[in-house]
């Protein structure tokens, strides 16, 4: 099923953990690490697989930012 006939039902696309892993250049393993210590994105079993909404890692992404190390200072003030 195409991601035309996935938006037609509603449904967004998923990506398997090994693509996931791919994506971020990391092991499979580190995936499932992060998930045995609540720190991975949400995922959908499917079977023994495991899939991830794109929408929950672009959310489980942003969480990961970190603050900005120099914050700008407003108006010159020091």
């Amino acid at each position: 099923m195409n991601s035309e006939q996935l938006s037609g039902l509603g449904l967004e696309p998923m990506v398997t953990t090994s693509e996931l892993a791919e994506y971020l250049r990391v092991d499979v393993q580190a995936i499932y690490d992060l998930r045995l210590h609540d720190r991975g994105p949400k995922g959908v079993r499917a079977g023994r697989e495991l899939r991830f909404r794109v929408s929950d890692v672009k959310r489980w992404l942003d969480a990961l930012h970190e603050p900005d190390a120099h914050p700008a200072i407003a108006g010159g003030d020091r």
